[in-house]
């Protein structure tokens, strides 16, 4: 088949031109300190997340109260089977949701929001989450990444008392960036804002609108040419969905998440005003990665109501189903991945309260530590529904829906695998985020070596780089030697019963080989470090399973100085960092060993058609039509599905 040809008004760019304009938009500053990014120096700063940082008394009240309404109304107003029959959630439970203010979480008081803290914010979309995944995506993607976040970050007085009102209580948000041939990349974002007057113009395609079909207002990123008047560059604005020349042309449907309203959006000579520009222009990008720093940790908080969710399952289903003569919880093949699923609930749980106390205290920078819990809140929790289905057996595989037929419990444990597999490409696919997270855990080594690994900078600069790189090394390096993990004594604060200070003392020593073996790949690799992809991953992987037994540790001593479950937080953490330093050992000898180089020859020989007698004796299903879909600007030809709820 050949290749899809170029659009005419979409930039065409060279791989080095798409990685300046991603790294323009990176934060490049460091101006608060980040347990992290230090994790991945080589420097367990245990002092920057304990004690454990708690929210203010008044926070607490607040929250609690508003998860008592939301406990009521999820239980009484909301039925999960009835949305993921009908792929729909009925406009009467959005407009109660509406009427209790969950529209307005996280959105100051003075604008009409309940103003709730990160950590509450975070344990209301877990409840709201758990009774159904599509409100859960609904309420993230209009609070998280939505009107409201990039307003309370960069928007002028005005647009605030404007648009936060409405959010709080009526109108809901979408956020629109991704294009139907252009996701991670937005170097090449082809929708356009031109200016005219006091206004710009839109022109453009817009894809998987989460919220989209049913917005008011939409946050959509578009690029202003350059000109004398104009800087130009991908620029943010906030539009009225019902502006002429907006139209949802489809709502689509996925394997997972039947209610989520999600479209395709057309804007065909769309006049915004310039007052409803968010920021200036050029810093579209910024404002995107800057809203998701803090916003990312609603998918994770959504994750450990599922893990929450599994763990009840398993323990019901697994006493309840006896073979052999005994539960089948009580068979080892059984057992440890109930096991599995409690730790790795318990570690995510205190991942998601620690990054977002700390957002709430605003006193770490926590872009890695959002990320992480992103990467690792994903992936486990699609581990964990796949071992609460394979627990269950064939009633695992079998639709809650079928299953009260027979005359069963309902149990949607294939639904929840369904749900929970969009959060890994959602805001920011795993491979994404693993080369997101890397760039931020070497940003030190770049920093002082950058000009040394540039292939196009001249031998002065790397000569000046290669001097400054001298002293960076030769401080850093000789203290990854020895640190307090090699202290018998170290963290004893911690040993209660079940010692968990052997865990920090490995966490410790872990990240100075991690950070060891960072400087070695850096050596080794110089510029081409960017290209082994691989080798990134893991390392990031390393350090989301340090980060999440840091973690795990303090949770379970806060609990226990706290006279909450201490004794029994002490054995979940035991048992996760138990399990986690098994992966971590693998990640490590995967560093080095794997199969990387020859994957990449595969790799292109299944590209060049090497292998394509392999495909032959099947019949493919899929139709002939394009790969990408045509997003031409131009008036749409197709009727308006856009449904506001009122």
């Amino acid at each position: 088949m050949s290749a899809v040809p170029e659009s005419p008004s979409r930039p065409t760019v060279t791989e080095r031109e798409a990685r300046e304009v991603a790294e323009a938009a990176r934060e490049q500053d460091w101006r608060k300190p980040s347990f992290a990014k230090e994790l991945f120096l080589g420097r367990f700063r245990l002092d920057l997340i304990h004690p454990h940082p708690l929210p203010a008394d008044d926070d607490v009240q607040r929250g609690e109260e508003f998860l008592a309404k939301l406990r009521d109304f999820c239980e009484t107003k909301i039925d999960g089977a009835t949305i993921e029959r009908d792929a729909r959630i009925p406009d009467e439970v959005i407009t109660g949701l509406k009427e209790l203010g969950a529209l307005g979480m996280k959105i100051d008081t003075k604008y009409g929001g309940l103003g709730l803290t990160q950590v509450y914010y975070n344990k209301a979309l877990a409840l709201v989450g758990s009774a159904s995944p599509a409100i859960g995506a609904l309420l993230s993607a209009h609070q998280s990444i939505g009107v409201p976040q990039p307003l309370k970050i960069f928007g002028t007085r005005e647009q605030k008392e404007t648009f936060l009102p409405r959010c709080a209580r009526t109108d809901i948000s979408a956020f629109l960036l991704t294009e139907p041939d252009v996701g991670s990349d937005p170097a090449r974002l082809a929708t356009t804002a031109v200016p005219e007057g006091d206004d710009y113009v839109l022109d453009g395609v817009k894809l998987w609108t989460t919220n989209g079909v049913v917005a008011d207002l939409l946050v959509v990123m578009a690029r202003v040419p350059r000109s004398d008047r104009h800087r130009g560059g991908i620029t943010a604005f906030v539009v009225e969905a019902a502006s002429e020349g907006v139209t949802v042309e489809n709502r689509n449907a996925f394997m997972g998440l039947r209610g989520l309203e999600n479209g395709v959006t057309r804007f065909h000579r769309v006049r915004v005003p310039a007052s409803q520009r968010i920021g200036e222009e050029g810093q579209g990008l910024k404002i995107a990665l800057t809203t998701l720093n803090t916003g990312r940790l609603s998918l994770p908080a959504m994750c450990v109501g599922s893990g929450k969710w599994c763990l009840k399952i398993a323990r019901e289903w697994s006493a309840a189903r006896e073979q052999w003569g005994k539960p089948v919880a009580l068979h080892e093949a059984v057992g440890s991945k109930i096991a599995f699923i409690a730790a790795t609930t318990f570690a995510l749980e205190a991942v998601v309260d620690l990054s977002s106390q700390m957002a709430d205290e605003d006193r770490n920078d926590i872009r890695i530590e959002a990320a992480l819990a992103k990467l690792y809140g994903s992936e486990m929790a699609c581990l964990m529904a796949d071992e609460l289905v394979q627990i269950r057996g064939g009633r695992g595989f079998e639709t809650a829906e079928s299953l009260r037929a027979r005359g069963e419990r309902a149990v949607p444990a294939e639904q929840m695998l369904r749900d929970l597999r969009i959060n890994r490409i959602f805001e920011g696919s795993t491979e994404i985020m693993h080369l997101l997270i890397a760039r931020e855990a070497v940003d030190a080594h770049l920093s002082v070596a950058g000009d040394l690994i540039d292939p196009d900078k001249s031998l002065a600069d790397k000569a000046r780089a290669g001097a400054g790189a001298g002293l960076f090394y030769a401080k850093w390096l000789p203290k990854l030697v020895a640190g307090p993990g090699q202290l018998p004594t170290a963290y004893g604060e911690f040993k209660h019963g079940v010692d968990l200070s052997a865990h920090l003392r490995y966490v410790e020593r872990t990240s100075r080989k991690l950070a060891r073996s960072t400087f070695y790949a850096m050596s080794r690799w110089q510029g081409k470090m960017e290209t082994k992809q691989g080798f990134l991953g893991r390392i990031v992987d390393i350090g989301a399973e340090l980060f999440a037994m840091s973690a795990a540790c303090v949770r379970a001593e806060l609990l226990r100085g706290r006279g909450e479950n201490g004794r029994e937080a002490y054995q979940l953490a035991d048992a996760f960092c138990h399990q986690a330093r098994i992966r971590v050992e693998e990640l490590f000898g995967r560093l080095w060993s794997n199969t990387d180089d020859l994957d990449r020859k595969v790799v292109k020989g299944v590209l060049s058609g090497t292998y394509a007698w392999l495909e032959q004796g099947v019949i493919d299903p899929s139709d002939d039509g394009p790969w990408i879909a045509d997003a031409t600007p131009g008036p749409s030809e197709r009727e308006n599905v856009h449904r506001p709820i009122r």
